[in-house]
């Protein structure tokens, strides 16, 4: 019993971790047409919140055309 109260955590941790780093929201077209890597436009790399790069490239119908990073 004292094994499963320790196994069962374990493995639920485990599989979460698993699971979430293959989690992406960058499109790897943009990555490839930018040459720029998912944390110039995202927050965190596992993140799907954009950074002041990310805003202006989604306004600015997916372009980086006069962008300049503060």
């Amino acid at each position: 019993m004292r094994l499963a109260k320790l196994a069962i955590p374990s493995a639920v941790l485990v599989f979460g971790l698993v699971l979430g780093s293959t989690q992406s929201y960058a499109k790897p077209e943009y990555t490839k047409k930018e040459k720029k890597g998912c944390t110039y436009c995202h927050v965190t790399a596992k993140s799907k919140d954009l950074n002041e790069a990310g805003k202006y490239y989604k306004d600015h119908n997916n372009s980086l055309a006069g962008f300049e990073k503060k």
